[in-house]
């Protein structure tokens, strides 16, 4: 039974990770402490390995969704490739800050700010994307269901500082990273939900596979916990596409909102209570 529970999380932490990009992290790690209180075989799991082991099966939920997604052609692989820049070395240095920082005070600040997003996004309307630079910015153009094209871009130094601190989340809190790069993607180089949502999963199955070596080199990877989930979390991955694709750019964007919501109280709640 427990063993099937635990398919049951890997596979709708997995679902709701894909529809939204958040790579399912944020759902696996609190789940695996909880129930380290209710379950035989998840008893005196470590915070540490609750990481190591999300993000290990996050490399199955990333790439179940990036290949689902590419078959839309909803993943733009070459910005993808140019946030990895950032989010690679950002997710090394966040399993490092894993070890032994005492990260309370920023858990309780991340909160804040990641709830602070959700309320942007729902005047993103109103807020102007960055300019472009007229040097070396990237532009980028998009064909919707719809038959709209749709123009977005960036500056290549900015879109990989940001995805150095997603990777750093990344590493530290096991959460994919995707909290911060869609919303990045959406209100800053004006990607459309969809596609912000597709080359995120692209990034956070990237940016799992660096984290989870350095997890699994620290020995904080659970192996039989993992094999229970992976299986959950890859169909989970492909059924998750398939949901976004039916979803409007707005039920998309409000659903990642409320996502984001909870996330926010989830990291407020575990930096004031250390649990």
């Amino acid at each position: 039974m427990e063993w099937i529970l635990l398919l049951f999380l890997g596979l709708v932490a997995a679902i709701l990770g894909s529809i939204m990009g958040l790579g399912g992290g944020i759902i696996i790690v609190p789940a695996l402490m909880v129930l380290s209180g209710y379950t035989t075989i998840l008893e005196g799991i470590t915070p540490q390995v609750a990481v190591g082991t999300s993000l290990l099966v996050m490399i199955f939920t990333g790439l179940s969704s990036t290949l689902a997604y590419v078959k839309q052609k909803k993943v733009d692989i070459k910005s993808g490739l140019i946030f990895f820049i950032g989010s690679g070395p950002g997710a090394l240095f966040g399993v490092w800050l894993n070890k032994d920082i005492n990260v309370n005070m920023f858990l309780i600040f991340f909160g804040v700010f990641i709830i602070l997003v959700s309320f942007i996004l729902m005047v993103r309307k109103y807020v102007k994307p960055i300019q472009l630079a007229k040097k070396g910015g990237v532009r980028r153009t998009y064909q919707n269901d719809l038959g709209d094209t749709v123009e977005y871009g960036y500056h290549p130094a900015l879109g990989i500082a940001i995805a150095f601190v997603v990777g750093m989340c990344s590493g530290l809190f096991g959460i994919g990273g995707g909290s911060l790069m869609v919303p990045a993607m959406i209100l800053l180089f004006a990607f459309p939900a969809h596609m912000a949502v597709a080359t995120s999963m692209f990034l956070v199955f990237l940016s799992a596979i660096v984290s989870s070596i350095s997890h699994i080199s620290l020995g904080n990877v659970d192996w039989l916990y993992a094999a229970a989930l992976i299986p959950g979390a890859w169909a989970g991955g492909m059924i998750g596409a398939a949901i976004n694709r039916r979803l409007a750019s707005d039920t998309v964007v409000n659903l990642l909102r409320i996502m984001l919501v909870i996330i926010g109280i989830r990291l407020i709640y575990q930096g004031i209570t250390g649990a």
